[in-house]
């Protein structure tokens, strides 16, 4: 049965919310949200256009755990006023359960099997790409990169290490104010890559290459046409060469335009003032060509559990993955203020790709209404994944995180998932 919140509320203006992700559609009514256990498709409705994962369903009988798991989503859904949550947590890789709570769009059930954009889980892949190449052979993570990128300022410093650690004081366009206005006003433009980069060139390091911390898209933007220039290989050929591929993660696709995979996750947004659909915004602005993905919540419960383990990696390769040279690093400075280069600890820092906080081992994409986690608590071979997405009430924030965090903090209380 499913649990309907008082409704239905019409949408209303909020104040402008300066986004990552704002982009633009037609605006719609905030019906009545309704997060519950809805009962599961059939296996022949679920996957039956030959796109969604057909094994991907609801959990049918869940056990104590496993509704304890679902009550503290509904609970958290009700409270943070979603349109949907899905979810599918593991122990040791075993369903302890997997569901999907709420609507896609109004009258359409949210299903575990429908698809929805996973942004920064890509930056994990890469992140275990480049480490494969490197237990090839083929690079040192040491490397700088000016063979490959040869326009790149000061080039000649910055490695593929500092690359993928965000430690090449590059700016980030995303928090560009002149980016955040072009994108607000043309959520639908499709970006270049040199267009993006055109961004962070405009401005001064924030440092000396290697000797800070601060978050920036354009590295990975970066990384990855370099990869692409050391293999000869498309990122997304590569990245499933080497760690979707060999994976299973059958669901996890780029797209080099907006289209979603059936069956879709419908997103919707305040983040322009008014409740509207976002949900095929163009993405092109997340990263670089080759690595916009999508996937659905049980290829993103398997990729956290992957990653978090350090599957198809030497030892030695997923100690860099979770420490790459970065704890210690960040902190405020002359150049760069303490909220851009932001101190890395050892219960709190940047790896590969991945972000590592009291040992959980995540990724936490939120960008035009969509939200999501996986995170992996190697101590207990716990694995969750969540996504979620709003209605005109919801906080800003991601709220996949907050569903996230309430549902570890009863499975695992010793380790709170604060990020």
């Amino acid at each position: 049965m499913n649990h309907s919140f008082p409704g239905p509320r019409p949408a209303r203006p909020r104040p402008r919310v300066r986004s990552r992700g704002a982009l633009v559609a037609a605006a719609l009514l905030a019906l009545t949200l309704q997060i519950g256990a809805g009962a599961p498709a059939s296996a022949g409705e679920i996957g039956g256009d030959g796109h969604g994962g057909r094994d991907c369903v609801a959990t049918r009988h869940p056990d104590d755990e496993g509704r304890r798991i679902l009550a503290i989503a509904r609970k958290a859904g009700k409270d943070l006023h979603l349109n949907s949550v899905v979810l599918r947590v593991t122990v040791d890789g075993r369903e302890v359960v997997t569901d999907a709570l709420g609507e896609s769009m109004t009258g359409v059930p949210a299903r575990p099997d429908m698809h929805f954009r996973a942004g920064s889980v890509a930056f994990a892949h890469i992140g275990m790409t480049l480490l494969r190449l490197v237990e090839e052979g083929r690079v040192d993570l040491d490397d700088t990169v000016e063979r490959w990128l040869p326009g790149l300022p000061r080039a000649r410093e910055i490695t593929l290490r500092m690359l993928a650690s965000n430690t090449s004081g590059l700016h980030d366009y995303v928090t560009d104010p002149k980016f955040g206005a072009e994108l607000e006003a043309h959520p639908f433009r499709h970006w270049t890559r040199d267009e993006l980069l055109a961004f962070p060139y405009s401005h001064s390091f924030w440092y000396d290459p290697g000797t800070s911390w601060s978050y920036s898209h354009a590295n990975y933007v970066l990384l990855e046409h370099a990869l692409e220039r050391i293999t000869g290989v498309r990122i997304d050929r590569l990245v499933r060469e080497k760690v979707t591929g060999p994976l299973g993660l059958r669901n996890t696709r780029n797209g080099f335009t907006p289209e979603v995979p059936r069956p879709v996750l419908h997103a919707f947004t305040s983040d322009r003032g008014l409740y509207e659909e976002s949900t095929f915004w163009n993405p092109s602005w997340t990263t670089g060509p080759g690595a916009v993905i999508t996937t659905h919540i049980c290829d993103l419960a398997r990729s956290a559990e992957a990653v978090g383990r350090g599957e198809l990696l030497s030892p030695h390769s997923r100690r860099t993955l979770l420490d790459p040279g970065t704890v210690g690093l960040g902190g405020q400075s002359a150049t760069c203020p303490a909220d851009i280069c932001l101190k890395q600890t050892e219960a709190r820092h940047f790896g590969l790709g991945v972000i590592v906080a009291n040992t959980w081992v995540l990724q936490n994409p939120s960008f035009s209404g969509y939200a999501a986690i996986q995170a992996y608590l190697p101590s207990k071979r716990l694995a969750l994944a969540v996504s979620a997405t709003k209605t005109p009430d919801t906080p800003d924030g991601n709220m996949a995180q907050e569903v996230a965090r309430r549902i570890a903090a009863a499975l695992a209380p010793e380790y709170p998932l604060s990020v």
